[in-house]
């Protein structure tokens, strides 16, 4: 079998390595298309391969036509929405992620982005400390998880809400848990988001339901930001000086919060939450061993669109 590995952003040098090993290990050939700059050397490339490997790279109905020989496509990373899952279940093609990958990486990114902030950028000023603080997970899937444990290191009060993951496992990590999001936003000064883009969460995070979060209220963003109610965001921190966002990608309106709240936002220069050595090597080779295993057994383990 053809495996291709499309990425205009490319894994780094010894990912590549080892996803070869794996691949040709298994019998199967590689193929390599990084760097591309023009969609249509994606779909030259793609025309007689059996199964792509991509980062965030699209894969849409123009890439499925043009993909005849596709049996699997496999998004190296935990967020798939750069694949059009629906025009690949019908052209009867396996969509896989390779999620707790890169869950370190983003948890992480997600404390340090709190340190920062609550140390004032580091500009020299006095700011104040994570320890004694509630941070409240929403949606405490691998990387909510993760970061629950590295703020349990820093002395944090960790809360969690997520009506997808029974109470009782949380409460097994030591973690309060709470019935609705409002009283998780209501009662934690931190508020870390790990919830999906999709029809329901998209602009839910909204204006009422940050305006509930108490004094020094601080909203982390490691998901996407098409789930925050950027106008919400901005008419709340026009109202409450003392509320901070911090994002792992600029809002569409990023030249307003230049303008307005400057030191009271962080928003990182590209989405790098997965944007380190370990999570890169570790979701590509991944991303080739769930390819191996699915042609050598049918396994669909981490399949998103069933």
């Amino acid at each position: 079998m053809k495996i291709l590995v499309a990425t205009d952003k490319p894994f780094a040098a010894e990912a590549v390595s080892l996803i070869r090993e794996v691949v040709e290990k298994s019998g199967n050939e590689l193929a390599l298309l990084e760097k591309y700059t023009e969609k249509q050397q994606l779909l030259d490339a793609v025309a007689d391969a059996n199964a792509i490997i991509v980062r965030s790279d699209i894969i849409d109905q123009d890439v499925v036509n043009a993909a005849k020989e596709l049996k699997i496509v496999v998004r190296a990373g935990a967020g798939f929405d750069n694949l059009d899952c629906a025009a690949l279940k019908e052209a009867g093609v396996v969509a896989m992620n390779t999620p707790g990958q890169n869950s370190n990486a983003v948890a992480e990114l997600a404390l340090g982005m709190m340190v920062f902030q609550a140390r004032n950028h580091y500009n020299g000023t006095s700011g104040s400390e994570l320890k004694g603080k509630k941070i409240g997970i929403h949606a405490y899937g691998n990387v909510g998880r993760l970061v629950g444990v590295i703020a349990k290191g820093f002395g944090m009060e960790v809360c969690a809400f997520d009506p997808f993951v029974d109470k009782a496992t949380i409460e097994k990590d030591g973690v309060t848990v709470f019935d609705t999001v409002e009283e998780l936003y209501s009662n934690c000064q931190y508020v870390s988001l790990h919830i999906p883009a999709n029809d329901k969460t998209k602009k839910s995070i909204n204006y009422d339901l940050l305006s509930k979060m108490p004094k020094g209220g601080t909203l982390v963003n490691t998901a996407r930001k098409e789930v925050i109610c950027e106008e919400g965001m901005v008419k709340l921190m026009e109202e409450r000086a003392d509320f901070r966002y911090l994002s792992d990608i600029a809002p569409a309106n990023a030249d307003e919060f230049a303008a307005k709240f400057a030191g009271r936002f962080f928003f990182t220069p590209k989405k790098m939450g997965a944007q380190t050595a370990e999570a890169n090597i570790n979701a590509g080779v991944a991303a080739a061993e769930q390819i191996v295993k699915f042609f050598a057994t049918g396994d669909e383990t981490f399949r998103v669109n069933k």
